[in-house]
C-alpha cells in the first residue's frame, strides 16, 4: 500500500498544498518563495529519499515566518498521514551527520506524543533569505503537527549554511529509518499495543 499523503492548507497568510511520498527515490518539486528554505526542503526529500511537491504563496511581504512555520505544519500533518497506523514500522530513527566542519544529532520517535528537544545557536541571522531562527520554529511545528519526538542537536560547527544543512539532512536520515518496515515488526512497536 502506497504510504503518501496530500495536505492543502490556506489561511489569510499563506496558502500550501504538499505532497509526500514516504516510499519515494527523492524526487522533490519545491517553490515555497523562500530559496533557502527550497534549499533545504530539496536537501530533505533527496537524503530521506521522499518525494516532496510542495508549493506555498505566503506573505513574503512580511517577512519568511509565516511560510516556514506553516510548512512545518502541513509537512508533519503529511508525515502522520503518510505513516497512518504504523504497523510493522521501526518507530525509532537517528542519524549523526557530518557537514564539512559541523556535526549535527537528531534522533526521531514517531510515539504520537509531540516534543521537540532543540540544542543549536546560530551566529548569523540568517542564511540566504531565511532567518536562521525559523528553523526551530520549523522543527517545533513538524513534531506538534507530526505528533513525534523530535530532538536535534549540533554537536559542534561554525558555519551556518553548513550547521542548517546538516539539520535537515540528520532528519531526513532519521525519518527515513523511523518509517523503514521491519519484517519482525508484526504490529505497533509499543507495549501499549497503540501508537
Amino acid at each position: 500500500m502506497a504510504r503518501t499523503s496530500s495536505i492543502e492548507r490556506n489561511t489569510n497568510e499563506t496558502k500550501i498544498r504538499l505532497d509526500l511520498n514516504l516510499d519515494g527515490t527523492g524526487k522533490a518539486d519545491i517553490h515555497s518563495g523562500v530559496g533557502f528554505f527550497d534549499h533545504m526542503m530539496n536537501g530533505f526529500a533527496r537524503h530521506g529519499l521522499f518525494d516532496v511537491n510542495l508549493h506555498v504563496d505566503g506573505d513574503l511581504e512580511v517577512d519568511c515566518h509565516h511560510t516556514i512555520e506553516d510548512t512545518g505544519i502541513v509537512l508533519g500533518n503529511a508525515i502522520r498521514e503518510a505513516a497512518g497506523d504504523k504497523k510493522g514500522i521501526r518507530r525509532y530513527g537517528s542519524c549523526i551527520l557530518p557537514m564539512d566542519e559541523a556535526l549535527v544529532l537528531c534522533a526521531v520517535d514517531l510515539s504520537g506524543r509531540p516534543y521537540l528537544v532543540f540544542d543549536a545557536e546560530f551566529t548569523a541571522d540568517r542564511c540566504g533569505d531565511m532567518d536562521t531562527e525559523m528553523a526551530r520554529e520549523f522543527f517545533y511545528a513538524v513534531s506538534y503537527a507530526g505528533a513525534m519526538n523530535l530532538h536535534i542537536k549540533v554537536l559542534y560547527g561554525s558555519n551556518n549554511h553548513h550547521i542548517m544543512e546538516a539539520m535537515f539532512k540528520a532528519f531526513a536520515k532519521a525519518l527515513d529509518t523511523a518509517t523503514m518496515y521491519d519484517e519482525r515488526i508484526t504490529d505497533v512497536l509499543s507495549t501499549k499495543g497503540t501508537l
